[in-house]
Parts: C-alpha cells; structure tokens; sequence
C-alpha cells in the first residue's frame, strides 16, 4: 500500500505494515480501519448508513447519435436529455423513470450474430402494472418497431418483449404477470 503522508510524520500508521511495527499502548492515530476493517468506521450515531441505489442508466453502444436520438424519440416515445460532442457522440434519452446513455462507437461492441443468438440484452426496462407492458407493446407494434421477441408470458410469471434498436441492441420491457 502506498503512503500519501509525508515521510517522518510521527504517530502516523502510513500501511498494514506499519501498524504490525507499533508496540501495545503506542498511539495508533487514524489506524482503525486497519485494524478492524472498514466496516469498523462508523457515523457519529454508531451507524454507518447505507447508500440508496436511486437509478441504473445502461449504456447503449450506436453508431450513429442523431439516428438513434430519432429512434428513440419517434418510435418508442423518449425524449432527449442531452446531446453532447460535435459532432455528436454521446446522449441520454429518457421516457418516465427509465433513462439510457447513448454512446457512439466505429464498430459493435459486440458480435451481432451471438447477441441475437443468445439474445444478449443491452438494458432491461420494466413497467409498473400488468396492462401497461401490454399497451407499451401494442404502442411500439403501431410505431413499426422490430421486435427480437414479442409479447409472451414467461414460466416465472413475468409478460416481456424484446424490441432491437437500429445498431442492434436489445431492449427488454418486462412487467407483472396480469
């Protein structure tokens, strides 16, 4: 482990080797979580709270930005969050609570043949009720959307489909069985 203290500072532990150096009842300034672990700092309320997970934005590899911002916006009802780069080469679009990241790329990231073959997904969006991913499906078939899978009940209960953006990507959109 690397030191960022200054060499001679005293009562310092700078690495695990250090702290097996000090001798019982030495000062063991800033050493506790070398002793004992992270886990072992905590708040002033004896509790270290846990840090919420508030959002996931995949990130969608495309070709082409403008092209798949339009995809997006005109087909499957995002709007555009931001277009960044000139020219262009990185966006977020958004529809309700789900948001991805659009990043441009020379070549797949992945093998199409085996992306479609095992259905390798670039991002899973999910609905809140049963009738919604019905109607978001009837939605994107009206829009002319190629669909990987279309709408089918799976044996864990779940009703998802699977729409393919123009670079390929796949996109699932899952909701409760109903």
């Amino acid at each position: 482990m690397a030191s960022l203290l200054k060499e001679g500072e005293a009562g310092i532990v700078r690495n695990v080797a250090d702290l097996r150096k000090w001798q019982p009842g030495a000062p063991r300034a800033g050493c506790q979580a070398l002793e004992k672990g992270i886990e072992a700092m905590t708040s002033q309320s004896g509790r270290s709270p846990r840090p919420a997970l508030v959002a996931a934005e995949p990130q969608l590899f495309v070709a082409d930005i403008k092209a798949s911002c339009d995809f997006f916006t005109q087909k499957l009802g995002f709007a555009i969050v931001f277009v960044y780069g000139e020219p262009p080469f990185y966006a977020q679009v958004k529809r309700d609570g789900a948001q991805l990241n659009l990043r441009c790329v020379d070549a797949p990231v992945i093998d199409p043949a085996l992306r479609d073959r095992e259905s390798l997904l670039s991002a899973a969006i999910t609905v809140a009720a049963a009738d919604g991913i019905k109607q978001l499906f009837l939605e994107f078939q009206s829009a002319g959307i190629v669909f990987h899978q279309t709408l089918k009940q799976e044996p864990w209960g779940a009703r998802n489909f699977i729409v393919k953006d123009p670079d390929g990507n796949l996109l699932l959109f899952a909701g409760p069985a109903g």
